[in-house]
């Protein structure tokens, strides 16, 4: 059988692949490796989009499983041809996600926006930040309870924080909450993080209500995806002062030069780069290794999407 990747670095980090399996490059989908019949397996480049890719799907007769390298299935849900199986990479993405988020959070608490500015001007700004804003002692609100949750609870938890967990479907047990919980806990938040999927459920969750909801002067950072939170909403709340946000990610994205989002002292925005890190291929192309040779072996993958998640 054959398996088309995206890098060329990903032959040598797939590890011992089981005979008759046959790795081969797939850089420009305009400009086949081979014939597509055989082509059982599937990994598309990191980040592309389904529709895009949808002509592609057409032309592989033979496929079984395309296995991404992005922890969001969004863009490929319902593109994907019956029969064929979409599997995610959760789990890949978890420590360089978590980073972000801790990275964001201290940078906005301490004023690293404002200081950055200021150094380009040269400008020693002590009087116009100091003091700034501290991380020991906020209450965070993760919205996402999931691996990438865990990761950034994992990190947080030596700066003195407390933690409230959201989930899809609460857990008792472990302490996670349900989304329908969100209006009860967003006033005791002051730090809240978005990890969650793109799904018809979580599209649009960060609304009017949403942001009235959270306390003055409370931190949003977004580490999902943009159509998350209500653009004209998000907007509207930071452009009064009352709220902070980081944002990896946006809606639209790429964000256009001329959006009000560019404009907002309180904001601090990054290009969508939180998992983009140097050990993505390693980890990715380990769990794409795992995978074919769980495939070949008649064994269950692991983050089969199911339903959008």
């Amino acid at each position: 059988m054959k398996v088309w990747i995206p890098h060329r670095a990903g032959p040598a980090l797939l590890g011992e692949l089981p005979p008759g399996v046959t790795v081969e490059l797939l850089e420009d989908p305009a400009r086949l490796p081979s014939s597509p019949a055989g082509v059982r397996f599937w990994v598309p480049p990191f980040l592309s989009a389904g529709p895009a890719a949808a002509p592609l799907l057409a032309e592989l007769p033979d496929l079984a499983v395309v296995q991404l390298l992005s922890a969001g299935a969004d863009a490929w849900v319902g593109q994907i041809p019956d029969g064929v199986t979409l599997c995610d990479a959760r789990g890949v993405h978890d420590t360089s996600t978590a980073e972000w988020v801790v990275t964001a959070i201290l940078s906005v608490l301490r004023g690293f926006g404002p200081l950055a500015r200021a150094q380009a001007r040269r400008e020693w700004a002590y009087d116009a930040v100091a003091p700034t804003d501290e991380l020991a002692g906020k209450r965070v609100l993760i919205v996402g309870a999931g691996s990438i949750g865990a990761a950034v609870q994992a990190r947080l938890a030596p700066f003195e924080v407390t933690f409230t967990l959201v989930a899809r479907t609460p857990r008792p047990a472990e302490g996670v909450h349900g989304v329908d919980e969100l209006p009860a806990l967003l006033p005791e938040a002051d730090v809240v993080v978005l990890l969650v999927p793109l799904t018809e459920q979580t599209r649009g969750l960060v609304d009017e209500k949403f942001l009235a909801a959270m306390p003055d002067g409370a931190l949003l950072v977004n580490a999902a995806r943009g159509p998350v939170a209500r653009t004209p909403a998000l907007v509207a709340e930071l452009a009064s002062g009352r709220l902070r946000a980081a944002l990896d990610v946006t809606d639209p994205e790429p964000l256009p030069a001329d959006h009000p989002l560019w404009e907002l002292p309180n904001v601090l925005l990054t290009p969508h780069v939180a998992g983009s890190v140097r050990g993505l291929l390693p980890r990715a192309y380990r769990l794409v290794g795992e995978q074919v040779r769980r495939f070949v072996a008649g064994e269950p993958l692991v983050n089969r999407v199911v339903d959008g998640y």
